[in-house]
């Protein structure tokens, strides 16, 4: 008599810890691309708030750099302008110390009740005596540009 061995049906490996494996790496990689997208979309927002009132700081500042006193006060806000004169405004800047650079730290915009406000961080040094100093300059939206509201 010969032994013939039992036939033993063979197992299916278990493959649910691949399978958990590839869904949670497919969800990881939604994630990440959602994320990645959300997060572009966020800073451009923020850039294209931020960015014209930016630019309005630099302009004015640039204008009382150069001299550029009728410019500068152009750029003033209506509440400042109904309250100094261009001459006044020249008299005052030219009796100031001049600065020599300045770099814009920061930028806030706020919009509170619709009125869209901004205040730029501005560190300067000055021309003379090299003193390094910080200032916050306020803008104000109006007619849909940025106007400085000192």
């Amino acid at each position: 008599m010969t032994y013939e061995p039992m036939m033993v049906a063979r197992q299916k490996p278990n493959r649910t810890t691949r399978t958990v494996l590839i869904v949670v790496a497919a969800v990881l990689v939604v994630c990440c691309a959602v994320g990645a997208c959300g997060g572009f979309w966020f800073y451009r927002s923020v850039k294209e708030a931020v960015e014209p009132a930016r630019a309005a700081t630099v302009a004015f500042l640039d204008d009382v750099q150069a001299g550029n006193y009728p410019g500068a006060y152009g750029r003033l806000c209506d509440e400042v302008r109904e309250t100094m004169t261009l001459e006044e405004f020249a008299r005052i800047q030219a009796a100031q110390l001049k600065i020599s650079s300045y770099e814009i730290v920061g930028v806030n915009v706020s919009n509170y009740n619709g009125r869209v406000t901004a205040t730029a961080t501005v560190q300067a040094v000055q021309e003379t005596t090299g003193a390094q100093f910080t200032q916050g300059m306020r803008l104000v939206k109006e007619n849909g540009e940025w106007h400085v509201c000192q």
